[in-house]
């Protein structure tokens, strides 16, 4: 019965900055890794950027330097800080909770619309 619900979405200018936010019903030291992706209509959901239970974290090469994953374990949340946004960031953001348990099992959020204006 996981939970993920993300905030933060909203419209912004280019070159503007927005943190998006996902708080998980349970522990996030029960997901081997959490992540968000992003999707626009008639493309595949695209890993944004991952961050495991170590602290390991990888980007997306279109926003490293730009994007950056952190988490709250006291808090369940795990945020994702962008800067410099570009209209080309314009998506549906996801946050994703990975779980092993034999195999792989993915839990997603609801989605939060992300708008970048020129």
């Amino acid at each position: 019965q996981v939970q993920l619900v993300e905030s933060g979405g909203g419209l912004v200018q280019a070159g503007g900055s927005l943190r998006l936010s996902c708080a998980a019903s349970e522990s996030i030291f029960s997901f081997n890794a959490m992540a968000w992706y992003c999707q626009v209509p008639g493309k595949q959901r695209e890993l944004v950027a991952r961050i495991t239970g170590g602290g390991i974290t990888n980007y997306a090469t279109s926003v490293k330097g730009r994007f950056t994953i952190s988490r709250d374990n006291a808090k369940n949340t795990v945020y994702l800080q962008m800067h410099s946004l570009e209209p080309e960031d314009t998506a549906v953001y996801y946050c994703n909770a990975e779980r092993w348990i034999g195999i792989r099992y993915d839990f997603w959020g609801q989605g939060t619309q992300v708008t970048v204006s020129s």
